[in-house]
């Protein structure tokens, strides 16, 4: 089912993002001379935040596929619940792969 392959996608990370932890990445607001700073965010939190976000669209999907099957669903809507699926899917893989690429790519570089 999808939800293997995304709990595959997302344990094949953890390496990566483990290996990141030692290292962070923060994105922060600006300095507007607001009384308030805005939260930092870590990449590797980013980065469960949207695995997780993944994992339930796709367990959506199929729970829209079972409903359909039931019959207490219409066709357009598990279409559309698939196709969003699918297409979160999609972008999870091609997110796996640029983070993989750029790990592959910082451990050949010389020191």
């Amino acid at each position: 089912m999808m939800i293997n392959e995304i709990a595959a996608l997302t344990s094949s990370t953890d390496g990566v993002l483990k290996a990141s932890s030692t290292t962070r990445y923060t994105v922060g607001a600006p300095d507007l001379g607001g009384t308030q700073n805005a939260a930092e965010a870590s990449f590797t939190e980013a980065m469960a935040e949207v695995s997780q976000g993944a994992i339930d669209k796709v367990k959506q999907g199929e729970a829209a596929a079972i409903a359909g099957v039931d019959g207490q669903a219409s066709v357009q809507q598990v279409v559309e619940a698939v196709m969003a699926a699918e297409s979160t899917l999609q972008t999870a893989i091609a997110i796996r792969d640029k983070v993989v690429t750029a790990y592959q790519e910082i451990s050949r570089m010389t020191i």
